[in-house]
């Protein structure tokens, strides 16, 4: 029985894969500039350079979009964290550490252009949004798992940037205002390229260890948490989120694990090995439990929506 690779004979290995990709990735990358995407002629100054400050009446912005926007920019702003645990599990030499640089510069101009449009905008709360800021940062990356490795971090980044690709989008959407959806959408092209970066390394994982990258990629699949997780009003802020389809379970499936899942070939390979196949079958019954999960989600978003809407009808029918 061949051994398991060590984690610096995998970094060798994939070496030349993670150039051809790095290379991809800065032949198709497009320049652009956060201030270019920012209202500046919407801004004024704030009571301490005498003008006023926050208000709620400010914001144009309804509750949905500003609780997913700041908890795509918290998501960003913990960058450094996730800076470490990448650097951590990558190497810091040759391609790997040019793309561990560039990927965190790029991920930085995210958190750069939220910020700048909030604030201009006036669109949340900008001492909340920092006391936030404060602790989430102070807290670090958390997650119910740990990242486990190189196998494990490429395997969790992966469907993390395709996750956060889709909130962008459509935060985008329902920010319902189109200086907004037009620089998430920049946002969620850059975490696209992002994706498709670890994916192929994922990929060429799964040719070389084969059983051990499976093992990886269902550990992630079964503990998945937004990175997001541990910030402030987290849960809330994802409830809202998926209650109104910005991201939700049927969202997570049918548009981030199956897809990747699909391109890897998971359930057609033939080159696992009895580790692997326990892994791939565990694998296979997490995700019809997914998708009951997702189905019920679903049926009891719909009650309660219907609910709503019913109260909305009654009140205006009763003041009209």
């Amino acid at each position: 029985m061949a051994r398991d690779l060590t984690q610096l004979e995998i970094l060798n290995e994939l070496e030349p894969v993670a150039e051809q990709n790095l290379n991809r990735h800065l032949s198709i990358a497009k320049e652009w500039h956060p201030h270019d995407y920012v209202p500046w002629d919407a801004g004024r100054n704030f009571a301490a350079m005498g003008g006023f400050d926050w208000d709620p009446e400010q914001s144009r912005l309804g509750e949905v979009a500003k609780a997913a926007m700041i908890t795509n920019l918290l998501t960003e702003d913990n960058l450094p964290s996730y800076h470490r645990e990448i650097a951590e599990n990558f190497s810091m030499d040759g391609a790997w550490g040019t793309w561990v640089g560039r990927w965190t510069a790029e991920e930085n101009r995210h958190g750069i252009v939220i910020r700048d449009y909030l604030v201009v905008t006036r669109a949340v709360d900008p001492v909340a949004l920092e006391r936030d800021r404060m602790v989430h940062m102070t807290n670090g990356a958390q997650s119910p798992d740990d990242w486990g490795g190189f196998l494990q971090n490429v395997a969790y980044v992966t469907f993390q940037e395709l996750a956060t690709r889709v909130s962008h989008r459509n935060t985008g959407r329902a920010c319902d205002e189109p200086i907004a959806d037009r620089m998430l959408q920049r946002i969620a092209t850059d975490e696209n390229l992002h994706m498709i970066f670890y994916r192929n390394l994922c990929a060429a994982g799964l040719d070389l260890v084969p059983d051990q990258q499976i093992e990886a990629i269902t550990r992630i699949v079964t503990n998945f948490v937004m990175p997001g997780y541990g910030m402030p009003n987290f849960r809330r802020n994802g409830v809202l989120m998926a209650k109104h389809g910005i991201y939700d379970l049927r969202q997570h499936l049918e548009e981030v694990v199956r897809p990747v899942l699909k391109i890897w070939n998971v359930f057609g390979r033939d080159d696992f090995g009895p580790r692997g196949e326990r892994a791939r079958d565990e694998l296979a019954e997490f995700l019809e439990k997914l998708d009951r999960d997702a189905t019920k989600f679903e049926e009891q978003r719909d009650r309660l929506l219907a609910r709503e809407a019913a109260r909305a009808n009654r009140e205006k029918a009763a003041t009209a």
